[in-house]
């Protein structure tokens, strides 16, 4: 089994990517309700800030602030994730690994995760979510995506200047625990 590595910094600020399983469906978009409501349930148990948020048709890029004292992402992204997955149907195939495991097979298994390090690192990361619809072809402007939490701020969303005004919590030492998930 593969050990994953992760940086728990408590009360520190993420960026996720997760990706359904599924690279060309588009159920991310079109039950984005049941995205929203699956986040704020998550959100209202075990509560966390989005900083930042975009989601395309196949994937989701978010940057959370954990509450002081707080590590566990993991499972508020298994929240989010189950919760979603409970009220879509399944998809046609599903391979034998996932159905093993009693998996529905909407999403990827597991999620890709950074650890915001200084307000350049933030500044970098918001960049990415602000111009990931441009990017992948969905739009021409990045403030045209309905479906990025910058696009309703007013700012500059244009890729020369990613300009942001969020405040990032700094790391006062960079003792880390690095646990295996």
């Amino acid at each position: 089994m593969t050990n994953y590595r992760r940086r728990y910094v408590p009360g520190g600020t993420y960026f996720f990517t997760a990706r359904l399983q599924n690279p060309a469906s588009d159920l991310l978009v079109s039950q984005i309700d049941l995205l929203r409501d699956a986040t704020r349930l998550c959100m209202k148990r075990w509560p966390f800030e989005i900083a930042g948020a975009v989601v395309l048709p196949n994937q989701l890029h978010m940057i959370w602030v954990l509450p002081d004292g707080d590590v566990d992402f993991s499972k508020r992204w298994r929240l989010i994730k189950s919760t979603f997955s409970r009220h879509v149907p399944a998809p046609d195939y599903v391979c034998a690994s996932k159905q093993k495991r009693g998996e529905k097979g909407i999403w990827q298994r597991r999620f890709w995760e950074h650890l915001i390090r200084d307000v350049a690192d933030y500044d970098r990361h918001m960049h990415i979510i602000a111009t990931a619809p441009v990017q992948a072809s969905l739009v021409k402007k990045a403030g045209d995506w309905p479906h990025c939490s910058l696009s309703h701020r007013k700012m500059g969303l244009d890729p020369s200047s990613p300009k942001t005004t969020a405040p990032v919590r700094s790391i006062p030492h960079p003792s880390v625990v690095v646990r295996a998930s």
